[in-house]
Order: C-alpha cells, then structure tokens, then sequence
C-alpha cells in the first residue's frame, strides 16, 4: 500500500513540474522568439522521479507473490543456455504450447505441433526436459533389413497418433508414389525413360570421367530415403532431409537402415564448408518455395560442397517463362559447369493448367576459386 502511495505521488509531482515548464514556455503564436531552454535543474528532476517511478514499479512487481510470469518456466531456462530462433518469437501461442510441460515425464504427443512451429522457421525447437515416447511394440534390434528396398515396413516402429492413416499399407493405397513400399522404387533411379532422368549408372561415370569421387552426399527433401538408399547400394553415404507434415518420412528412412535429418528447407544445412561430394534436391525443390529461400538454399548447397563436387537438380518444375527468367539466372549465379541441362513438359492437370515445365540439372562446383 505504501508502495503504490509514493508511486502516486510520483507521477502527480511529474504530471505538475511537466505542466509548471509548459505554461512558463509557452509563447503567443505571433512571437517568433523561440522558448528558452529548459533548466537543467528541471531536466534533473524529471528524470530523478522517472527513474524512482521505473524502481518502484519493478520493487512492486517483485513483491508480489500472486503474480506470475506466463512465460514457461522451461523456456525461460533453456533461453540463458542457448539461444532460440528469432522467428519462434512470431509465434507465441505455438511456442508456450510446445514448451508447457511437466518435466521429468512423458513429452506430450504434439509432434504436430513441433512441424508447425518449424515450418514457420522456428529451428531449431527448443529442448525440453521431457522422455520420448516410443511405440508399445518395438521391432527386435536385428530386425533392420540389409537391403535398403524391403518389401513392406513395420508399423509398430511408428506412433501414429497424429496420421490420418494409421499404417503403411493405407498410405501405400492413398499414393503409391509417396515410397513407403520400398521395393517399388528399386529401379527408380536406375531407368531412363525421358532426358530428364539421370540414372545413378550414368552419374558414376560422368564423376569418373571427371576424375572425381562420390563418398559423401546429401539429398535435399529426399521423402523416404530412396535415393540414399540406392546409393547406399554402391558404398555412398547419402543423408537425407525430410520433414513428417503428414506421413511418418523420418521412420521410414530410419527403418531402410539410414540416416534422416528432420529439418526444413530454410534452416542452414548442419554441416561444415566443403564436406560433401553430391547434392541432389529432389522434387520438394519446387516454384512454391519463396525465391529468397530458394537463392539462400542454393548457395548454402556451395559452401557444404567441396570443389569439383556435383548439384543434382533433379525434376525441379515452374512455369515455363520463369525457368527462363528467374530460376535459370539464379542458378547460373552459381558459375558452375553445366554437365547436364534437360527440360520437358509438366503433364499432369496442374502443369498444364499452369504452363510448368520440369528441370533436370548436374551442375560441377569449380576446382577452385
């Protein structure tokens, strides 16, 4: 009580000293003298009793044990031991949701949640306290196939809580193209039916003719894993990127005996300058990606690359006049070799509807620069 008297009185003795200086300077419009200058004395003790009104407030908000910060408790901690993506700071809705917890226990099933907050650029998430949950029936450790393309994947190695299809089969008979029965895709990267397939065969010896490697690589949102799967076949490690919007992508990867890595397309690529022989982005690669994210992705793709290195723009679509007038530009602001550069015609409804066209790109890093 006696807190909230002085800060009254505070303020009532700026609002008159505020008034006393305004009613001395205050001149007739027809004067064209300019107010004197306000007296230090004055400008002293204004600036006395705001900073007592600024103590006082905060002495007041300390003292009061029935008010409580609505920032959770968690997040407040794990923001003075790292720091957290600006962007997560858009979203604070979603953000105290996925950091309102008991710790200690199970983590709360919102991996829904989790995609939402990273597909709106908060990522990485912040870490939380909190056991995983697991599926109720695990598959035996030796379970694991050897060979990448197994006939079908086990569904109790996923939780399937927030999937409209609670089973690989089901998603299998929605779209048969998503890659979850592997063995569907053995020969997708080995057949060439049109000038914009490259098949894996033909990318080893282009590398060998040029003298080069390929050890280690990348596929940018590689869906379930198919063509570090395929690679994996001829003794390359490929890393593949993917996201579980609406199907378990990084359960299936894992399953084929691989290595997911659940990020989305605007997040830097985790890894160091000149590392990586190959990096291929798939069809998740399209026009509907923002052209800054697209320009900031492709030369994130150059610093992971080492040189000689290959880009594999695989099946990229847009409207034919912008593949002539921006993506083409954009990525030619690479300055790398062009190997191979192949376009056709988009079929489907949409493509036609929209004019698409689909890019097929093998791009070489310069030696040096």
């Amino acid at each position: 009580m006696t807190l909230n008297l002085v800060l009254l009185m505070a303020m009532v003795a700026t609002n008159i000293l505020s008034l006393y200086h305004l009613s001395s300077t205050l001149q007739s419009p027809k004067s064209p003298k300019p107010p004197p200058p306000v007296p230090d004395q004055l400008l002293h003790q204004l600036h006395t009793i705001r900073a007592t009104i600024n103590h006082l407030t905060l002495l007041q908000n300390t003292n009061n044990p029935t008010k409580k910060s609505t920032i959770p408790s968690d997040l407040l901690l794990y923001s003075h031991l790292s720091p957290i993506a600006s962007s997560c700071h858009n979203h604070p809705e979603l953000l105290h949701k996925y950091m309102t917890y008991t710790p200690f226990s199970l983590c709360p099933s919102d991996s829904d949640l989790a995609e939402s907050l990273i597909l709106r650029g908060c990522h990485p998430l912040p870490r939380r306290r909190c056991f995983s949950k697991t599926p109720q029936k695990q598959i035996p450790p030796n379970s694991l196939p050897k060979n990448p393309f197994p006939s079908s994947l086990p569904d109790n190695a996923v939780i399937w809580d927030h999937y409209q299809c609670k089973s690989f089969d089901c998603l299998n008979k929605q779209n048969p193209n998503l890659g979850f029965q592997p063995s569907r895709d053995i020969s997708r990267f080995n057949s060439y039916k049109t000038d914009l397939d490259l098949p894996i065969q033909q990318l080893f010896q282009i590398a060998a003719a040029a003298k080069s490697v390929l050890r280690l690589g990348l596929d940018v949102g590689g869906g379930t894993g198919s063509f570090a799967a395929a690679m994996r076949l001829r003794n390359v490690t490929v890393v593949t990127t993917t996201m579980n919007v609406v199907a378990p992508n990084s359960e299936a990867v894992a399953l084929r005996g691989l290595v997911p890595l659940h990020m989305p397309l605007q997040q830097r690529l985790p890894l160091f300058d000149g590392v990586l022989d190959l990096v291929r982005c798939g069809r998740a690669v399209n026009r509907w990606i923002p052209l800054t994210v697209m320009e900031f992705l492709l030369l994130d793709v150059d610093r992971v690359l080492r040189g000689g290195g290959y880009l594999w723009v695989d099946h990229f679509f847009s409207k034919g006049v912008d593949l002539e007038k921006v993506y083409a530009p954009l990525i030619g602001k690479l300055g790398y070799k062009k190997v191979k550069w192949a376009t056709g015609n988009k079929t489907d409804a949409g493509g036609v509807k929209n004019g698409e066209v689909y890019l097929t790109a093998l791009l070489q890093k310069p030696v040096s620069r």
